[in-house]
């Protein structure tokens, strides 16, 4: 298959399943709301994410790690479609929850998975300009997701809409089958998982952290940026629509604004892949995430809004390019999907932390002041971020 080929059908596949991911995440929120009539219940579904990681990742990295990725792929597109096509039959909330919670889980197996399968596949030279074009499909994603949920609403009911999920899934499913096969000549090590399997996997990724020290400190400063803007993102819509007073359109319309700076940011990478290197793209688009988080939660109307998401998104294209490339180089191939899920692990458990935290100082104190906070000790990990991987010391892991 040709190299251009490959790379379309990965990401039309990529597209499909985060599009439908949108559609599924707007009509199950309404679908909770429309039941319960309860923000508490909705807001529940959002740390299901994170729940359903601490559940998982803790021995998915030895699954990743020993099987086929393009068959565990599949099977998990599989799977999760048709969980999802179960949930317009759920008598129950709870039931409704349970099936969520199966969906997520296969979610955050999911997306190791994906990676090691992404990585083996796309060439070393390649996986810059692949991730920024990534990050464009995924934006796109963004704005088209919750723009086909509306139309599906109009036409149609919450049910429908999220069994549009399901048959997006299906459709990924046969992306993928169309796939490179990337682990035919490896043969599947079929080991029965057991604790004593589990934790000679955790040993084996704490010995390559005490010897990639360097590595760890980039991954470990990068996923502390990322915790910090969850936990600051779940207070976004309440400070646009309570502080700054927007209507729901153009609180929609600021999120188009944000999609834009993507699409900038996106461009330029893919034009200036050769002069763009990797550490600059880590330290300036960190610096400058946090800048425009300090700005949005500074603003005053929508103007000033619209500037600071538009940076927010013009920024995180760069900063999420250089560290997915980054990642893919420095990590070996053989523990990928130990060392995402077991670290994956702890960032979950950080979201859970720090969003309740975010949280319980906006209802408290003030909305604003909490994202100030978060923005200020966003602005000082992106710093720090930058100092390190701008050291001429460590310049040998960005070329």
């Amino acid at each position: 298959m040709g190299k251009w080929k490959t790379l379309i059908l990965l990401l039309g596949g990529i597209g499909i399943s985060n599009i439908g991911g949108w559609v599924y995440l707007i009509a199950l929120n309404l679908t909770v709301l429309n039941e319960t009539g309860s923000v508490l219940a909705v807001g529940l579904l959002y740390i299901l994410g994170p729940i359903a990681t601490i559940f998982s990742n803790a021995w998915a990295g030895s699954v990743i790690d020993r099987v086929n990725t393009r068959h565990l792929m599949i099977w998990l597109d599989v799977g999760r479609a048709l969980c999802i096509f179960c949930i317009p039959l759920m008598p129950s909330l709870p039931l409704i929850y349970l099936i969520a919670l199966v969906v997520c889980m296969g979610t955050a197996i999911f997306e190791p998975t994906s990676m090691v399968f992404m990585t083996k596949l796309i060439p070393e030279g390649d996986r810059q300009k692949f991730n920024a074009l990534r990050g464009f499909i995924n934006s796109c994603g963004t704005l088209l997701g919750p723009m086909i949920a509306g139309v599906l609403f109009w036409i149609g009911t919450t049910d429908i809409a999220i069994i549009v999920n399901g048959v997006a899934l299906l459709l990924s499913a046969g992306v993928i089958m169309l796939l490179p096969n990337v682990d035919a000549a490896k043969e599947e090590k079929v080991e029965r998982l057991t604790w004593k399997l589990i934790k000679r996997d955790f040993h084996t990724v704490l010995s390559f952290s005490q010897s990639s020290v360097y590595v760890v400190k980039v991954y470990l400063l990068f996923a502390g940026t990322i915790v910090v803007m969850t936990a600051v993102d779940s207070i976004e819509a309440g400070f646009a629509k309570e502080v700054i007073y927007l209507s729901d359109s153009t609180y929609g319309f600021l999120l188009a604004i944000f999609g834009t700076g993507i699409i900038v940011g996106t461009l330029i990478n893919t034009v200036f892949v050769k002069k763009l290197k990797l550490h600059f793209l880590i330290g300036f688009g960190s610096v400058l995430v946090a800048l425009g988080y300090l700005m949005f939660y500074s603003s005053q109307g929508f103007t000033s809004a619209a500037v600071a998401v538009w940076i927010m998104g013009f920024a995180s294209i760069f900063a999420s390019t250089g560290f997915l490339t980054f990642y893919q180089n420095q990590i070996p191939l053989a523990m990928m999907g130990r060392f995402g899920s077991i670290f994956g692990l702890v960032e979950a458990l950080m979201i859970i932390i720090l969003t309740i935290t975010v949280g319980v100082i906006a209802e408290w104190i003030g909305i604003r002041l909490a994202g100030w906070a978060g923005s200020l000790g966003l602005l000082v990990l992106g710093g720090w971020l930058s100092v390190v991987v701008m050291k001429k010391t460590g310049r040998r892991y960005f070329v």
